[in-house]
């Protein structure tokens, strides 16, 4: 498979690396001709300097015989028209493009991105996609992650173990995965001092430990119990923050948290007061800057059960955060665009960190990666994905022996399996079926294998 990258900046590099690891052609253009030297020269991937919407930019990246264009460039539309221009001119069979502005992704937008207008097959919004990645969190307070799959019949749950008390606590993986108070309840990975890892059956889970679990919806609650968290629902929070993601979060909140109280503070005075105008008077809405802690003493964040910081700058939502909590806040939920910046946060007193270059590109792998892949989420951007796909008849390793009997690499294992649209309980003697749906947690090292393993079935090809 040929695939073009459009823009070289921390979303467009990882698509790339990530693809060409395994064993993907791929070309990426960028204007900066530094960002286009680093890649040429660190990883096998070709580059272009020039813009990504002009024709002869795209036939020097190879338009005329390329499967897949990806427009991650900073400018939406540079997106478009690069899509338009490949479509039009050199027939890319499938585009995919990042889109910021809510303008372009209204409801009343539908048709626009047809054939015969805007060639456009996926668009990502990734600040919709952050905005319901974070309510998901503040409806389960405790929760540092939470990725649906299986159309939300499962979810991956993240939480720290803090709580030297709780059931779980020197459990082994085995005798946790088979005991009846955990039931229905699969580690997927683990977290320990800084390396995260898929844990064997005789690992033990430890005070401190991040646990990545795999667990059915409608037990969330008694999940997070099991393993030391019985926060109460948040009744009244912060958000800083008031552009495309902070409207969509508070929105979200709204529909799905109806009782939660929301003070929003916007440094810039028009866009505070266009937010104050949209929301109305059920959200309190401050203009000032969220550093200042007079400004935070004003929305009485002190008595509040959680600060979101989802400013466009990452140092400021990081001190933003550190200060509430100072202040008495008893959590705070970090949106960080700075990969480097994200594995520092959680021991500084950050409980949740958010990046939206994660979730575009995590987006973006799931649709490059169709075929029988059904589901893709991005666990942690240095370990590794959760995959759900569909198993054919005859190919796939998985269904020779029976899930005890299988001799699957260390960084793969299989977390659940849907038959007929329903999780099933599993057990060492548990035969994997064509038709099934298997989750896998898969360690990025070992994604050439989990192809073979679904039977060479990984999505790569159109």
């Amino acid at each position: 498979m040929k695939i073009i990258v459009c823009g070289a900046g921390q979303v467009g590099m990882t698509i790339a690396r990530q693809l060409a690891s395994e064993g993907v052609a791929i070309t990426i253009i960028d204007t900066d001709a530094e960002l286009i030297r680093r890649a040429d020269e660190s990883h096998d991937i070709r580059g272009v300097v020039g813009h990504a919407s002009y024709p002869d930019t795209l036939r020097e990246a190879g338009a005329l015989d390329a499967d897949m264009l990806i427009a991650v460039t900073r400018s939406d539309e540079v997106n478009m028209v690069a899509c338009q221009v490949a479509y039009s001119l050199f027939n890319v069979k499938r585009r995919i493009a990042r889109l910021r502005h809510v303008g372009y992704t209204a409801r009343d937008t539908n048709g626009l991105f047809a054939a015969e207008h805007l060639p456009i097959d996926v668009i990502i919004s990734p600040e919709a996609e952050v905005a319901e990645g974070i309510t998901r969190r503040l409806r389960t307070p405790g929760a540092f992650t939470i990725l649906p799959l299986a159309r939300g019949q499962l979810e991956v749950i993240g939480v720290g173990v803090a709580d030297p008390d709780c059931p779980a606590m020197g459990e082994r993986i085995c005798d946790l995965e088979s005991n009846g108070r955990f039931e229905h309840i699969t580690l997927l990975a683990v977290t320990r001092k800084g390396i995260t890892f898929i844990p064997t059956p005789l690992d033990r889970v430890e005070l401190g430990d991040e646990l990545y679990l795999l667990a059915r919806s409608e037990r969330r609650k008694a999940t997070m119990a099991l393993f030391g968290h019985r926060e109460r629902p948040i009744a009244a929070l912060v958000i800083a923050g008031a552009g495309n993601v902070g409207m969509h979060l508070v929105r979200n909140i709204r529909a799905l948290l109806p009782k939660t109280r929301i003070t929003l503070i916007e440094r810039d005075r028009d866009r505070a007061r266009h937010a104050a105008e949209a929301l109305g008077s059920d959200v309190v809405v401050l203009h000032g800057d969220a550093l200042d802690r007079g400004v935070l003493e004003e929305a009485q964040v002190d008595r509040k059960e959680s600060m979101v910081a989802v400013t466009n700058d990452d140092e400021s939502n990081i001190f933003c955060s550190l200060l509430a909590r100072k202040l008495g806040c008893r959590q705070a939920v970090t949106l960080v665009n700075k990969s480097t910046y994200a594995s520092l946060l959680p021991g500084m007193g950050i409980n949740a960190v958010v990046s939206p270059s994660a979730v575009t590109v995590s987006t973006v792998l799931r649709h490059v990666r169709r075929g029988k892949i059904v589901g893709l989420q991005t666990l942690r951007e240095d370990f590794g994905e959760v995959i759900e796909a569909t198993i054919s008849a005859g190919r796939s390793a998985l269904l020779t022996q029976p899930l005890g009997a299988l001799a699957l690499p260390e960084g793969i294992k299989v977390g659940a399996v849907i038959r007929d649209d329903r999780p099933l309980d599993l057990s060492a003697e548990t035969r994997i079926v064509p038709g099934d749906r298997v989750v896998l947690v898969v360690a990025y090292s070992e994604i050439d294998a989990a192809e073979q393993l679904l039977g060479g079935a990984g999505g790569r090809s159109l």
